[in-house]
């Protein structure tokens, strides 16, 4: 996980984002409305704005609570961040970018078929016998298309290898190529900005 968020302080530093505008070991906290402030992975703060907000997640074991887990997680952060955002907690103009990148192991128990329990309702389809890493793609995909997130990105690696830098992207749509063209566009566009004014 460590490579990736280099490769995207890379990107930043080559958008001209400084060093000191790039937030990773510490000042880590936001404001929430839900709750008094979370730690993200990566922050962009520029001029006193939130340029970028980044989460990066792995796992590697116990998947079904784990997922469970995840989900609310990145539903729930999402939701407090824009509504904090809306009531003027982060006074940024204009909006910042959210970003969320899921690290998962491919491995027999990630990838096998798992059953759902509908005791009273269906769930629906897509999440019948879907794997966890079918799952989790379905998460991704979702948390996008509800604009929770500007971009989200899934990549998956074996047990051995993974600390190689060997990975896959299950679905292109979520491919860390779509996740930093999408980060770099948005710091792109503030920075031409700010050499503007």
């Amino acid at each position: 996980m460590d490579g990736f968020v280099n490769i995207v302080r890379d990107i930043l530093h080559a958008c001209g984002i400084s060093n000191e505008e790039v937030f990773y070991n510490s000042h880590l906290e936001l404001p929430g409305y839900y709750r008094p402030e979370k730690q993200w992975d990566v922050l962009v703060v520029a001029d006193s704005k939130l340029i970028a907000t980044i989460e990066f997640k792995s796992q590697s074991t116990s998947f079904g609570n784990n997922f469970n887990n995840r989900v609310e997680e990145s539903v729930g952060s999402a939701t407090d961040l824009w509504t904090a955002y809306r009531e003027g907690a982060i006074p940024t103009t204009p909006k910042p970018w959210l970003g969320y990148l899921m690290l998962l192991v491919d491995c027999e128990e990630s990838t096998r078929p798992v059953s759902v329990r509908e005791p009273h309702f269906e769930v629906f389809p897509e999440f019948k016998r879907a794997s966890y890493a079918e799952r989790y793609r379905i998460l991704l995909s979702k948390l996008m298309r509800e604009r929770l997130y500007d971009a989200t990105c899934f990549l998956t690696t074996p047990e051995e290898g993974g600390d190689r830098g060997v990975y896959s992207e299950p679905d292109p749509d979520l491919s860390f190529r779509y996740f930093a063209g999408s980060l770099q566009g948005h710091v792109t566009a503030f920075q031409q900005v700010r050499s503007s004014t």
